[in-house]
């Protein structure tokens, strides 16, 4: 009987200290201390000038970045950063990859998609890794018809057919966080801000914008018809409200890739276990962006100004930092939470292998 006590005691001890040394090792591969031990890529950025910090800032975090170009169309033409962002990664060359965009706006003539076909074959010349799409398609941009064009409009396959044959990627911003359907009524709400100075984009405001669900129906339904083509659904797929609702997806579609960029705040609002569990579940699937940069160029601003800009600028990518890289207190976009404490081997994936293995077709 003795014998058996002490077998189990004996066995009992040995459990614990295999415990005790996975949770020390687990410990020891967590704690990040120096935030350039760690590479990265900023996948969604729009530094549209150079600023002379920019070089020092980049390096200091161990960083490089995609300037992520956005076509708006407004009452005379089509708006584009194109050209300062080429201008930008050419003077910069080991800083920044470009990104190149789409807009539906003409989708009815008979050439659009030999048209877009022709200018994204230039700018892919030019060094543009990616394309974007953004909520035009869905939300503001219409066919002749006036119906809205959505994101899975068939007009639209030949160009995503030419961007596969030639492994470019598409970043997609489809759609809008669930809450620019709903009333605006709560300051804390991290979208508060940005509805409150673009109106144009509050859905609750102009019910003629179609629903939340027929948009991300589109979006799905486009993914689904192209298993070919690789998708980075920046602001988490515009579902950053529910990290569920994103596995969901990741699980359904195996092209599918997301980002945070803007969204940080809505993650930051749900439970950070639950969290950090689905970055560890996808961690080969999730990318790190911000959306940050410039509108200015440095000629404009005052040294106390550009010093102010560029604290800002390192104030939120370290709030980011302590959000994924440690367990401590942290508040972004009025969402009080705790980091995720994620390891070292995940970081790394978030932070710059995930996107290096997309540029390079893997």
């Amino acid at each position: 009987m003795k014998n058996c006590i002490y077998l189990l005691i004996a066995v009992v001890f040995i459990v614990s200290c295999k415990e005790k040394s996975s949770n020390d090792q687990e410990k020891k591969e967590t704690v990040i201390l120096d935030k350039k031990s760690i590479k990265k890529i900023d996948v969604h950025a729009h530094y549209k000038y150079d600023r002379d910090y920019l070089q020092d800032f980049f390096e200091e975090w161990n960083m490089q970045g995609v300037l992520v170009d956005v076509a708006i169309k407004d009452s005379t033409e089509i708006r584009r950063s194109w050209d300062t962002y080429v201008e930008l990664a050419q003077a910069r060359p080991d800083l920044f990859w470009l990104c190149s965009s789409l807009i539906g706006v003409g989708i009815s003539d008979s050439d659009f998609a030999e048209r877009e076909i022709a200018r994204l074959t230039k700018e892919i010349e030019q060094g543009a890794k990616m394309v974007k799409v953004w909520k035009n398609f869905g939300m503001v941009t219409k066919d002749a018809s006036g119906t809205f064009i959505q994101i899975d409009d068939k007009r639209l396959q030949p160009i995503w057919d030419f961007l596969k044959e030639k492994g470019i990627p598409v970043m997609a911003h489809i759609g809008e966080p669930v809450q620019a359907w709903r009333p605006l009524d709560d300051p804390n709400n991290p979208h508060y801000g940005y509805y409150t100075q673009n109106p144009q984009y509050h859905a609750f405001q102009h019910p003629e914008i179609p629903t939340y669900e027929t948009i991300i129906s589109a979006r799905d339904n486009w993914i689904s018809n192209n298993p070919g083509l690789k998708i980075l659904c920046a602001h988490m797929g515009s579902m950053s409200h529910d990290v569920d609702m994103i596995a969901e997806r990741l699980d359904k579609f195996e092209n599918m890739y997301v980002e945070p960029a803007a969204r940080f705040g809505d993650l930051a609002g749900q439970d950070s276990k639950k969290v950090r569990a689905f970055f560890e579940k996808y961690q080969n699937r999730i990318m790190f962006g911000t959306d940050y940069g410039n509108n200015n160029s440095q000629e404009v601003l005052s040294s106390d100004e550009l010093q102010k800009e560029r604290d800002e600028l390192y104030k939120g990518y370290s709030d980011r930092w302590t959000y994924l890289s440690s367990s401590d207190s942290v508040e972004i976009r009025n969402q009080k939470t705790v980091g995720l404490n994620l390891s070292k081997t995940v970081l790394q994936k978030i932070y710059y292998q995930n996107m290096a293995d997309l540029f390079n077709g893997k």
